[in-house]
């Protein structure tokens, strides 16, 4: 039977082959202490993943015969969603009950805050990087990729890293530039004025598109601190590592000629995308070695 309460948030959960995580997932949602709706769109798991919650009364499902991708799926459930508040959770995240009402209460509490994020954490408990970070400019990876934030401390502008999550955590919610789409909680008024996901990627750094354009939009960003979730990074990702990869890269030179094409015209744009196709040469020949040697030890 269909409830007739309007839920106050409703979650979006988009599963490739999560295993027994997006059951678990599923759990930590139905066990929050307010009214959730559960979506779950599938991009054409073959695991038998689906199984564990597709006959369950309370959780909405949408098969994809083919995997359409991540933004792409996000945005099929905004469609059937009916929450003013859209929580976006990988089903390789779990959470004790209490984390989501934490996380809306911060949301809620600005008028100016468009989207929240909670502390990801590793499943030893330790920090994940990504949950607070700043946006990753071309100059900003150059400086992760050649170790040049150790100049930090000297040249703080100059040589920032922008992952935060070596930094101590705040006291309270504080605004940042960027969050991970692991987790992300957007009020549907953000929606309505910067629009959905954008299609064009495939898989990783649509988040931060979504940042970027939310944050333009003249909404504030929020890393709460006090919102946990366990975050198994990589679950889903693992058995396509080449696959992972090039839609990884791919999606970094359409965020940079997206947002930063203004900043590094002509042949600066031309030197950052020959950088990000030569990283994704170099990761991927140590894919490659690396499989190479697992199967020469097997």
């Amino acid at each position: 039977m269909t409830s007739t309460i309007t839920p106050q948030l409703s979650a979006i959960v988009v599963n490739y082959n999560a295993g027994a995580l997006l059951r678990s997932c599923v759990d930590s949602l139905l066990h929050c202490p307010m009214e959730v709706e559960v979506i779950v769109i599938d991009n054409a798991s073959k695991d038998g993943s689906l199984s564990a919650v597709q006959n369950l009364p309370c959780v909405q499902v949408i098969s994809n015969t083919q995997n359409r991708g991540f933004a792409a799926a996000c945005n099929q459930g905004i469609e059937v969603a009916k929450a003013d508040n859209l929580l976006f959770l990988n089903p390789d995240c779990t959470f004790v009950p209490g984390t989501l009402a934490e996380l809306l209460l911060h949301l809620r509490a600005d008028p100016k805050a468009g989207m929240a994020g909670g502390l990801l954490v590793n499943p030893d408990g330790t920090e994940q990087g990504g949950g607070r970070r700043a946006v990753p400019t071309p100059w900003r990876s150059f400086v992760r990729a050649f170790g040049l934030s150790k100049f930090s401390h000297r040249w703080p502008k100059l040589f920032f890293d922008f992952h935060l999550h070596r930094q101590p955590l705040p006291d309270g919610s504080i605004e940042v530039e960027a969050i991970s789409g692991a987790c992300m909680l957007v009020k549907r008024e953000v929606l309505v004025q910067v629009g959905h996901w954008d299609e064009a990627y495939f898989l990783h750094c649509e988040d931060l598109d979504w940042c970027m354009r939310i944050r333009l939009g003249g909404w504030k960003v929020l890393f709460v601190p006090s919102a946990k979730i366990t975050h198994a990074l990589g679950v889903c990702s693992k058995s396509r590592p080449f696959f992972v990869e090039w839609h990884k890269h791919r999606g970094m030179v359409r965020f940079y000629r997206k947002f930063f094409r203004h900043q590094y015209p002509g042949v600066l744009m031309w030197l950052v995308v020959m950088g990000v196709w030569l990283r994704f040469g170099i990761v991927a020949c140590y894919q490659a070695a690396k499989r190479l040697l697992a199967r020469v030890r097997g």
